[in-house]
Protein backbone atom coordinates (compact mmCIF):
# COMPACT_ATOMS: atom_id res chain seq x y z
CA UNK A 1 0.00 0.00 0.00
CA UNK A 2 2.69 2.29 0.95
CA UNK A 3 4.67 1.71 -2.03
CA UNK A 4 1.50 2.66 -4.29
CA UNK A 5 0.86 5.68 -2.46
CA UNK A 6 4.69 6.76 -3.41
CA UNK A 7 3.69 5.92 -7.09
CA UNK A 8 0.78 7.49 -7.27
CA UNK A 9 2.25 10.73 -5.75
CA UNK A 10 4.68 10.33 -7.68
CA UNK A 11 2.77 10.41 -11.26
CA UNK A 12 0.80 13.15 -9.67
CA UNK A 13 4.34 15.67 -9.25
CA UNK A 14 5.72 14.33 -13.21
CA UNK A 15 3.57 16.95 -14.73
CA UNK A 16 4.63 19.82 -12.98
CA UNK A 17 8.67 18.76 -13.31
CA UNK A 18 7.72 18.47 -16.77
CA UNK A 19 6.16 21.88 -17.24
CA UNK A 20 8.94 23.47 -15.10
CA UNK A 21 11.38 21.56 -17.76
CA UNK A 22 9.96 23.29 -19.96
CA UNK A 23 9.59 26.87 -19.07
CA UNK A 24 13.30 27.22 -17.79
CA UNK A 25 15.31 28.18 -20.89
CA UNK A 26 17.73 24.87 -22.04
CA UNK A 27 20.91 24.63 -23.44
CA UNK A 28 21.67 26.52 -26.63
CA UNK A 29 18.61 28.82 -26.25
CA UNK A 30 19.75 32.92 -25.89
CA UNK A 31 20.07 33.82 -22.04
CA UNK A 32 16.87 35.69 -21.08
CA UNK A 33 18.11 39.30 -20.68
CA UNK A 34 17.92 41.38 -17.29
CA UNK A 35 18.50 44.80 -15.86
CA UNK A 36 19.38 44.76 -12.16
CA UNK A 37 21.22 46.33 -9.63
CA UNK A 38 24.12 44.64 -7.50
CA UNK A 39 25.07 45.54 -3.86
CA UNK A 40 27.04 48.60 -4.53
CA UNK A 41 23.73 50.03 -6.41
CA UNK A 42 24.80 49.70 -9.49
CA UNK A 43 22.78 48.61 -13.04
CA UNK A 44 24.49 45.40 -14.30
CA UNK A 45 22.70 43.65 -17.49
CA UNK A 46 23.32 40.66 -19.57
CA UNK A 47 24.09 42.95 -22.98
CA UNK A 48 27.15 44.19 -20.83
CA UNK A 49 28.95 40.74 -20.72
CA UNK A 50 28.31 39.87 -24.02
CA UNK A 51 31.88 38.77 -25.64
CA UNK A 52 32.67 36.99 -22.52
CA UNK A 53 31.34 33.97 -20.68
CA UNK A 54 29.28 34.43 -17.77
CA UNK A 55 28.50 32.12 -14.63
CA UNK A 56 25.41 33.27 -13.58
CA UNK A 57 24.03 31.49 -10.05
CA UNK A 58 21.07 32.05 -8.67
CA UNK A 59 21.13 31.66 -4.76
CA UNK A 60 18.06 31.39 -2.23
CA UNK A 61 18.99 34.08 0.60
CA UNK A 62 22.00 36.08 1.84
CA UNK A 63 23.38 34.64 5.43
CA UNK A 64 21.88 31.04 5.38
CA UNK A 65 24.41 28.23 5.79
CA UNK A 66 24.26 26.76 2.09
CA UNK A 67 24.02 30.19 0.05
CA UNK A 68 27.41 31.58 2.54
CA UNK A 69 29.17 28.07 1.38
CA UNK A 70 28.19 29.07 -1.98
CA UNK A 71 29.79 32.42 -2.04
CA UNK A 72 32.88 31.56 -0.16
CA UNK A 73 33.75 28.92 -2.83
CA UNK A 74 32.49 31.15 -6.02
CA UNK A 75 35.25 34.10 -3.71
CA UNK A 76 38.10 31.73 -3.38
CA UNK A 77 37.83 30.05 -7.17
CA UNK A 78 37.28 33.83 -8.35
CA UNK A 79 40.35 33.86 -9.46
CA UNK A 80 40.82 30.91 -11.61
CA UNK A 81 37.50 31.48 -12.97
CA UNK A 82 38.63 34.78 -13.81
CA UNK A 83 42.04 33.24 -15.88
CA UNK A 84 39.02 30.60 -17.52
CA UNK A 85 38.11 34.09 -19.28
CA UNK A 86 34.71 34.26 -17.25
CA UNK A 87 32.93 36.53 -14.92
CA UNK A 88 30.03 35.81 -12.80
CA UNK A 89 27.06 37.15 -11.00
CA UNK A 90 25.09 35.50 -8.19
CA UNK A 91 21.24 37.11 -8.48
CA UNK A 92 18.82 36.36 -5.37
CA UNK A 93 15.48 38.05 -4.51
CA UNK A 94 16.82 39.83 -1.88
CA UNK A 95 17.44 43.41 -1.09
CA UNK A 96 20.03 45.22 -2.63
CA UNK A 97 21.16 46.78 1.43
CA UNK A 98 20.84 43.10 2.17
CA UNK A 99 23.41 41.75 -0.39
CA UNK A 100 25.56 44.69 0.22
CA UNK A 101 26.21 43.23 3.56
CA UNK A 102 26.39 39.96 2.65
CA UNK A 103 28.34 41.03 -0.16
CA UNK A 104 30.64 42.86 2.57
CA UNK A 105 31.05 40.44 5.22
CA UNK A 106 31.89 37.47 2.93
CA UNK A 107 34.15 39.78 0.50
CA UNK A 108 32.46 39.00 -2.24
CA UNK A 109 34.78 40.02 -5.58
CA UNK A 110 31.37 39.76 -7.91
CA UNK A 111 28.26 41.62 -8.70
CA UNK A 112 25.21 40.30 -6.34
CA UNK A 113 22.22 41.40 -8.15
CA UNK A 114 18.56 41.70 -6.34
CA UNK A 115 15.74 40.36 -8.09
CA UNK A 116 13.55 41.56 -5.54
CA UNK A 117 10.19 41.96 -8.02
CA UNK A 118 11.38 38.44 -9.06
CA UNK A 119 11.29 39.58 -12.48
CA UNK A 120 14.44 37.99 -13.67
CA UNK A 121 13.93 34.47 -11.30
CA UNK A 122 10.65 34.11 -13.47
CA UNK A 123 12.48 33.99 -17.00
CA UNK A 124 14.56 32.06 -16.09
CA UNK A 125 11.99 29.38 -15.60
CA UNK A 126 9.84 27.99 -12.94
CA UNK A 127 13.05 25.71 -11.73
CA UNK A 128 14.63 28.64 -10.98
CA UNK A 129 11.79 30.39 -9.14
CA UNK A 130 10.41 28.16 -6.17
CA UNK A 131 7.11 28.55 -4.44
CA UNK A 132 6.90 27.02 -1.20
CA UNK A 133 4.44 27.18 1.71
CA UNK A 134 3.34 31.04 0.50
CA UNK A 135 6.85 32.23 -0.04
CA UNK A 136 8.82 32.49 -3.02
CA UNK A 137 12.83 32.35 -3.55
CA UNK A 138 15.31 31.41 -6.02
CA UNK A 139 16.31 27.96 -6.04
CA UNK A 140 20.80 27.31 -6.54
CA UNK A 141 20.59 27.13 -9.85
CA UNK A 142 24.03 27.98 -12.34
CA UNK A 143 23.86 28.96 -16.13
CA UNK A 144 27.14 29.14 -17.83
CA UNK A 145 26.45 31.61 -20.70
CA UNK A 146 28.43 31.80 -23.68
CA UNK A 147 30.05 34.90 -25.39
CA UNK A 148 27.30 34.75 -28.02
CA UNK A 149 24.73 35.10 -25.39
CA UNK A 150 23.52 31.25 -25.83
CA UNK A 151 23.22 29.33 -22.49
CA UNK A 152 26.27 26.96 -22.71
CA UNK A 153 25.52 24.55 -19.57
CA UNK A 154 22.55 24.34 -17.14
CA UNK A 155 23.50 23.16 -13.43
CA UNK A 156 20.30 22.27 -11.51
CA UNK A 157 19.62 21.26 -7.98
CA UNK A 158 23.42 22.86 -7.15
CA UNK A 159 25.68 21.52 -4.46
CA UNK A 160 26.94 24.68 -3.02
CA UNK A 161 30.53 23.16 -1.79
CA UNK A 162 31.37 21.95 -5.59
CA UNK A 163 29.74 23.80 -7.99
CA UNK A 164 32.47 26.38 -8.34
CA UNK A 165 34.57 23.28 -8.64
CA UNK A 166 32.19 21.83 -11.63
CA UNK A 167 32.21 24.95 -13.27
CA UNK A 168 36.02 25.02 -13.58
CA UNK A 169 36.23 21.78 -14.84
CA UNK A 170 33.23 22.47 -17.78
CA UNK A 171 34.81 25.87 -18.93
CA UNK A 172 37.59 24.61 -20.76
CA UNK A 173 35.43 22.01 -22.40
CA UNK A 174 32.48 24.56 -23.49
CA UNK A 175 35.26 26.69 -24.43
CA UNK A 176 36.69 24.08 -27.17
CA UNK A 177 33.14 23.20 -27.62
CA UNK A 178 31.79 26.54 -28.58
CA UNK A 179 35.33 28.26 -29.83
CA UNK A 180 36.63 31.77 -28.06
CA UNK A 181 34.19 33.81 -29.34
Amino acid sequence: MRRLLIMLFALCLLPALAAAAETMPQVGQMAPGFKLQDQNGHWKSLDQYRGQWLVLYFYVKDFTPGCTTELRNYRDDYAALRKEGAQVLAISIGSVKSHAAFAMKYHAPFPMLADTNLKVAKEYGDGVLISRNGMKYAARTTFIIAPNGHIAKIYTDVNPANNPHQVLIELPKLKAAYGKA
